[in-house]
């Protein structure tokens, strides 16, 4: 089960260069339900999402790079790549996307959680933005499809 939350980010923190990186390219076999296949730095997996905007279903198996390529070529809509960063925010860890293009200037914060409860209890630190958990146009399989940042997407906090 995945519970999460997503928010758009005011402002970058400052010192972003001192966590961790992971390179990430994904690209999507199917949106309902989500079939999503990612690339993170070296290693690769195939992802079945259930439907859900803060709470639902995922599964991971793990590609070769063989198999990740033969299916990178059968994705629908615009593969997505992207910066993550974990940044420590505790209890939990800030997954920080920034997109590169055509998602760009899009950055996203996405926040993981053992339960709703505490999904529902987080308060996020000052420089995240307006939530996006519940826009399903914010849901990056939705951006695969579009090809662009959502019509809401706005650099104001």
């Amino acid at each position: 089960m995945e519970i999460e939350r997503k928010f758009l980010i005011k402002k970058l923190p400052a010192d972003l260069d001192r966590y961790p990186v992971h390179s990430i390219e994904q690209a999507y076999l199917n949106t309902d339900p989500v079939i999503r296949i990612r690339r993170e730095d070296d290693l690769y997996y195939l992802t079945w999402k259930g439907k859900g905007l803060m709470v639902r279903e995922e599964y991971n198996l793990p590609l070769n790079r063989p198999s990740y390529e033969h299916l990178l070529k059968k994705a629908d809509g615009a593969a997505i790549t992207k910066r993550r960063y974990r940044i420590p925010c505790p209890p939990y860890t800030v997954e920080l996307d920034v997109f590169a293009p055509p998602f760009s200037p899009l950055v996203m914060a996405e926040v993981e959680f053992p339960d709703e409860e505490s999904a529902n209890a987080f308060l996020p630190p000052d420089w995240f933005g307006p939530e996006v958990t519940r826009d399903p146009a914010y849901h990056n399989s939705a951006l695969s499809r579009t090809g662009r940042c959502p019509e809401s997407f706005s650099l104001r906090g």
